[in-house]
């Protein structure tokens, strides 16, 4: 019998951002994922990061878990050649599904729903909910500010130092895969 699929549920931008290192990280962390076995769990949008993940992971052979609200199918182009296509009502229920379905977290560039949504597996892990590894991939240090806010908060008292253990750090995708293949 074989072992059960890895799931990794990579929250990025469903835009490419100004630095093109972005999108080579995107289409780099989907290679690696299709190259490992391991299935990518998205929100299912055919733009930005997001789409450039989920097109690369497809192209390498790689399997696709996409998880969208109603509201967003226009907005972010529904991409509906996934192997599995999931349709929400809410955010809310596609940030759960999309993390239910996973086994760890990576997190590359992206905005406000992004941070959302890393601050939402952070949480959680905070609070015990789960003990699935979170990763920020750092591309050309672009989470710099974010680490070092998380350390500010720490600082300032509003957490403890433990905080920080429950998010990992990987420079680059060579870095990740070493993370998700030690975790997984």
């Amino acid at each position: 019998m074989s072992a059960p699929l890895k799931s990794v549920c990579v929250y990025c931008g469903s835009r490419d951002g100004v630095d093109p290192a972005y999108a080579t990280a995107a289409e780099a962390v989907g290679t690696m994922l299709a190259q490992n076995g391991w299935r990518l769990v998205y929100g299912a949008g055919d733009v930005g990061l997001m789409g450039r993940v989920a097109r690369t992971v497809q192209a390498a052979g790689g399997q696709t878990f996409g998880v969208i609200p109603t509201h967003l199918l226009d907005w972010e182009v529904g991409k509906r050649d996934l192997d599995t296509f999931v349709i929400t009502e809410t955010m809310h229920e596609r940030k759960k599904v999309m993390f239910m379905n996973a086994d760890a977290v990576v997190v590359l560039p992206g905005g406000a729903g992004s941070l959302d949504e890393f601050f939402e597996a952070l949480t959680w892990r905070q609070l015990g909910l789960h003990n699935k590894p979170v990763i920020l991939l750092n591309v050309d240090g672009f989470w710099d500010p974010l680490i070092a806010l998380l350390h500010h908060v720490v600082d300032q008292g509003f957490a403890g130092d433990n905080i920080l253990s429950f998010v990992s750090v990987a420079a680059d995708v060579p870095a990740l895969q070493a993370q998700l293949t030690a975790a997984l």
